[in-house]
Formats: structure tokens, C-alpha cells, sequence
């Protein structure tokens, strides 16, 4: 039996692809209908920038205020300290104060462009989970909160289970971290009435237990809702890009850049990441995704521009189509291209083509770079070139140098 549900929030997220799973999908919507809700989904600190992994739920919570309601963006400058262990193989770094606070503010601009902090009605809130878990006394919260929980319950956990079922270590701090997230749930219920966690699906465990922590310690019913973990139709996990993480700050990946990720989107995608990613109506979306042959690249552009102008503003999105359409259409070296920027100590001695492809991101380690080479996949300034070995100088690089890694990928080279 399909859903109807009454709130406009729950019609607009089931509607566009959002919903995975709920503890309790009548009881939320009733609430969700009756009246503002308030609700928080958690971003530890582990860089100085989100990436587009993080970016289905960001939009998640932007839904959630575009309907009426109150998103809380909560910080964990607390449990960073500890770090999660779900579904990882090894134990997270630990980084320092002073790093956790960089990183908040990288990722605090992001949320800027998505989520209206305003003063009052539904303003978002963001908050740091280090305002209440900083100066937590260890006796008092194995006392108070620890209690309530079941180590038998909490191996059971697949997040943990699949950890020691491989044999890898999971320290004891890390066994932490699901009571501390929980933790947050009942903090932010009792300063600021927050009835809701939303997160991914692989937060499931961390969810139910602060559902059920509270549900202990204030006797409230609170509740949970996880997104999918998104693949895309080739089988990859979404965010990942032949050079790595698809950041969302300027300054760690450029506008163009993020731009060209969306561009690059293979065709049976489009439909879905339009309504994940974008504010575009439902029905628009579906007749975009359903377009074919040349006509899917023009809803490719589409789905570039408003991810793009969401994230970095509407020039942003203008410049790198127009820089796009300079590279493949005309051959013409875009603007705002990628650029590697080499001083001239560095060339004294000439650096090699495989070096220069490396260094320009077109390709993670030297071997990789010598067989894009060796298989015809390179081009410097759009003639093919096969010889990995070949050296530039100061001279070569005194006017930029185009490399181009197949037809969608390029860089600028040049001196300094």
C-alpha cells in the first residue's frame, strides 16, 4: 500500500526520492502537519570542506524549511573528537582542537547558501554539539546516560558488527561515539523541542538509539528518518570522481570544476539527480530525464547550471558553461579551467608529462598517468601525445599548456 501522507514535507521528499526509511512515518506526518517541527541532522568536523556526499541531505534539510519547519545544522565539534566508527575499517584520525574549529568554519559557508539562519519563525539553527559534551563528567554520564544502554544491543549494530566480523580493531572510544551522538538527540529535544534526526542510511543505529535514549530519560517519543545511500546507475557510490572527493568549497575545488562533475552525469541519472539536487518541479525533472540522444546533454547543462547556482551563485554556473562550451566546442582554452602553476625553480630541470598530469589532477599517481599516455587518452593542446617521458621547460610553459584526459577533462599549465 503506497503512502499518502498529509504533511507537505513528507509528499515533497517521498515525491522526489528522498525517504529510505522512518521509525514511525504516520505519527511524523501527523506531527509534521499539525505544526512546525523542529528537526537537526549532524556534520562531524573530519575536513575543511563538505563534499557532495553530504549534499542529498543538505538539500533534505533545505526541503524541510522551504515546507514550513525548523532545521538544526549541529556541529560535531565534540564528536569529532571521538570519531564514527560505522561501516569504517579502521579507526578515523584524530585531529586537534584547533583543526576540528577550521573546519567548522569551511563547512558553516556552505550551509549558508542552502538554509535561511534568520532570527525568527523557522530560522535555521546551527549549533555545536561541544557546548554540552566538552564539559560532560565522566561519572555522572556512565551514571545518568550509560545505563541505558545494552552492550549486547549495541554489538548488534550492523555498523559495528561488520567491523569485528572482518577482525579489525574498534577501540573503545570509538564504541563511544553511538552513545554520544544519541546523546545529542536528547540535548537538542530538551533546549529546543527538536523532534526529529535525519541522516543517511548507515546512521540508522545512531538514530534509533537517541531515540530510545530519550524515550528513557525525558519519556517523549521523538522519531528518525534516513535518506538512500545513492549510487549512481553504473554501480559507483555518488560523489566520487576520477580525482578524488568532489568538494564543495570554492577554494578546494573550483566552480567549473563542480560544474563539469554535474555535466559528466551519465544519461539514466539525470531524472533522478534533477530531483535530488535541484528546486526544479517534479514534473519538469521527469520530462528532462527522459530526453535522449543530443537533447540529454542539453538537461545535463540544466542540471550543471542549478546545483551550481545553488551552491556558488548564478555567475558561477554561467562562467563555467560558457568556459565548457570555449574547450569542447570551439577548442579554445577556457578562462577558468583548472590551472597548475609551476614556479620556475621547479622547471630548472624540466618536468615530464607524467609529471605534469599528476600534479594537474588529471590522474592519481604516475602509473596511472603513463597509462593514460600510453593509450592515446592524453592530448597537449589538443594533439594526442604518446611519449610520457616528454620533458617541458620554463620556455614550453611560458604561454599556458592545455592537457586534456579524455574529452571531458582538462587543465592549464603555466609558469609562474
Amino acid at each position: 500500500m503506497t503512502y499518502h501522507p498529509k504533511s507537505e514535507f513528507l509528499r515533497v521528499i517521498i515525491e522526489r526520492g528522498f525517504l529510505a526509511d522512518c521509525t514511525d512515518l504516520q505519527e511524523l506526518d501527523t506531527a509534521l502537519a499539525g505544526g512546525m517541527v523542529t528537526c537537526y541532522i549532524g556534520y562531524d568536523a573530519t575536513a575543511a570542506s563538505l563534499h557532495v556526499g553530504h549534499l542529498l541531505n543538505i538539500m533534505l534539510l533545505r526541503w524541510f524549511q522551504k515546507t514550513g519547519h525548523k532545521p538544526i545544522t549541529l556541529m560535531g565539534g565534540g564528536t569529532t573528537k571521538v570519531g564514527d566508527p560505522s561501516f569504517r575499517s579502521e579507526e578515523r584520525p584524530l585531529l586537534t582542537p584547533e583543526r576540528i574549529d577550521e573546519n567548522i568554519a569551511g563547512m558553516q559557508r556552505v550551509f549558508a547558501r542552502y538554509l535561511d539562519y534568520k532570527d525568527d519563525g523557522n530560522g535555521a539553527l546551527m549549533r555545536n554539539n561541544a557546548e554540552w559534551l566538552d564539559d560532560l563528567n565522566y561519572l555522572e554520564f556512565l551514571r545518568d546516560i550509560g545505563r541505558h544502554f545494552s552492550v549486547n544491543r549495541m554489538l548488534s549494530f550492523e555498523s559495528v558488527k561488520s567491523r569485528l566480523d572482518r577482525e579489525q580493531s574498534l577501540s573503545f572510544l570509538e564504541f563511544n561515539y553511538m552513545i554520544l551522538q544519541a546523546y545529542d538527540f536528547l540535548e537538542l529535544n530538551r533546549r529546543y523541542g527538536c523532534l526529529l534526526q535525519m541522516g543517511g542510511s548507515d546512521q540508522w543505529g545512531n538514530i534509533v538509539n537517541g531515540i530510545d535514549l530519550t524515550r528513557r530519560v525525558l519519556d517523549r517519543e521523538i522519531f528518525g528518518l534516513t535518506t538512500p545511500l545513492l549510487t549512481t546507475s553504473d554501480g559507483r557510490k555518488m560523489g566520487k570522481s576520477q580525482g578524488g572527493a568532489v568538494w564543495l568549497n570554492g577554494e578546494m575545488l573550483s566552480p567549473y570544476e563542480f560544474w563539469q562533475f554535474w555535466r559528466n552525469t551519465t544519461d539514466a541519472d539525470v531524472g533522478r539527480f534533477l530531483k535530488l539536487y535541484t528546486d526544479l518541479p517534479v514534473e519538469e525533472c521527469d520530462r528532462l530525464g527522459k530526453l535522449e540522444g543530443s537533447e540529454i546533454n542539453g538537461a545535463k547543462i540544466i542540471l550543471a547550471n542549478e546545483v551550481t547556482t545553488l551552491l556558488h551563485g548564478a555567475e558561477a554556473a554561467a562562467a563555467a558553461e560558457a568556459t565548457a562550451r570555449e574547450v569542447f566546442e570551439k577548442g579554445g582554452v577556457g578562462e577558468d579551467l583548472p590551472r597548475l602553476t609551476l614556479g620556475a625553480e621547479e622547471l630548472a630541470e624540466g618536468i615530464s608529462l607524467a609529471q605534469l598530469v599528476v600534479r594537474s589532477g588529471l590522474a592519481k599517481t604516475g602509473k596511472d598517468g603513463k597509462r593514460l599516455i600510453s593509450e592515446g587518452g592524453l592530448k597537449v593542446d589538443d594533439e594526442i601525445c604518446l611519449d610520457a617521458g616528454r620533458m617541458f621547460s620554463a620556455a614550453d610553459l611560458a604561454q599556458p599548456v592545455k592537457l586534456s584526459a579524455g574529452k571531458k577533462r582538462h587543465a592549464l599549465v603555466s609558469l609562474g
